[in-house]
């Protein structure tokens, strides 16, 4: 993962910074402990320690540094001070930035090194004191994982949520355009074979392309009202639903099918989304019947539930149409976008031969919380 520079990272370097500095102190004012020359390599160290937090796109650099110049800054030094800090945070840093093998090595290898002061004679480290830096070393270095985990977390969620996002446009221009397009090219093809016989007829026709393809228009400004910017005025028109469904017959009855729609139950609102899955899955399986199945009847029944909706579309053609998961390449993507629509709200849809012949589907839309809207 390439490091980026936080502004909590460069509050926190300061900060060490300060309190290094402040606590480093006593080596320049009062009683002298060693020369002036060795004092000031001291604090040389202490600037390169403390400066190597601020490396912005090399923290696997500069925790190195910091933990080196750290590590020559106790052995040469006759002053002890805060530089551990420096080191410490170094490896919060690290961490942080996904390096978490790195960060454990160099983990490892001061509390190492610091016991090896300890064993061979250095007595300002004990072992309660060298205990306490492997848990602060070790407590860092998990800090900085969970940081990392965290936003690689949200990172995850939020393309997931972009991608179901354009999922969901995706499905709802499909299901619109594919629906009035294909009933286009249908009534459209009437038109053309009917043009010198039937005048009559074509221009039935005609008339039907002129208020599918208005259909289409207003369906399809709606649709794609989702991607306005937010100071611009919502769309207005109410979402399809279960009172909508009579309306599909239309367009399907001038392709030249025979459609019966009944809605049986209730007449009681259901959840929107309940309602759009539902008039989406009869648009569809009446776009494949027009342009795959060659039925002359379809019926459409909706059972509305007290906890569900129940749709099923059956037809008299010839079987199940190229739409689905073993279609062709350009057959298209019907079925498999009704499916989820029906387990988005946690139902199910098949889809295959219908038990008079013909095709049959069928889909179960649960209410989102068991209760009606």
């Amino acid at each position: 993962m390439r490091a980026r520079w936080r502004p909590t990272d460069g509050a926190l370097a300061v900060a060490v910074l300060v309190v290094v500095v402040l606590g480093s102190m006593r080596s320049l004012i009062g009683a002298r402990e060693e020369p002036w020359a060795q004092t000031a390599a001291g604090w040389a160290l202490i600037f390169v320690a403390c400066g190597a937090l601020f490396a912005r796109r090399a923290p696997l650099t500069a925790a190195i540094v910091s933990t080196f110049a750290t590590g020559v800054y106790y052995v040469a030094s006759t002053y002890d001070g805060p530089l551990m800090i420096a080191p410490i945070l170094a490896l919060y840093l690290l961490a942080s930035r996904g390096r978490l093998q790195a960060a454990s090595a160099i983990a490892a290898l001061i509390v190492i090194g610091t016991a090896l002061g300890t064993l061979s004679g250095n007595g300002d480290v004990n072992g309660i004191a060298l205990f306490m830096l492997a848990g602060w070393v070790v407590a860092m270095v998990a800090l900085g994982w969970v940081r990392h985990s965290r936003r690689a977390f949200l990172a995850e969620a939020e393309r997931r949520a972009a991608g179901d996002e354009r999922l969901r446009i995706a499905r709802e221009v499909h299901d619109v355009t594919g629906h009035h397009i294909s009933l286009i090219n249908v009534q459209a093809g009437t038109a053309l074979h009917r043009f010198h016989r039937d005048p009559a007829q074509a221009e039935a026709a005609l008339a039907a392309i002129k208020e599918t393809s208005r259909e289409a228009l207003r369906e399809l400004r709606a649709t794609l009202g989702v991607l306005r910017q937010a100071d611009e005025d919502a769309p207005t028109a109410p979402v399809p639903g279960l009172d909508r469904i009579g309306e599909l017959a239309g367009p399907a009855r001038a392709a030249g099918l025979d459609v019966r729609i009944r809605i049986d139950g209730g007449d009681g609102p259901v959840p929107t989304e309940v309602g759009l899955a539902a008039y989406r899955i009869v648009q569809e399986s009446l776009t494949n019947v027009v342009r795959h199945a060659g039925a002359a009847n379809v019926t459409v029944r909706v059972e509305r539930g007290a906890r569900e909706v129940l749709v099923e579309v059956a037809d008299d053609g010839r079987g199940p149409v190229p739409s689905g998961e073993d279609a062709a390449p350009g057959a298209g993507s019907g079925v498999p976008g009704m499916r989820e629509r029906a387990r988005a709200l946690g139902g199910d849809l098949t889809a295959g031969p219908g038990p008079d012949g013909g095709h049959l589907v069928r889909a179960r839309l649960p209410y989102r919380n068991g209760d009606e809207r």
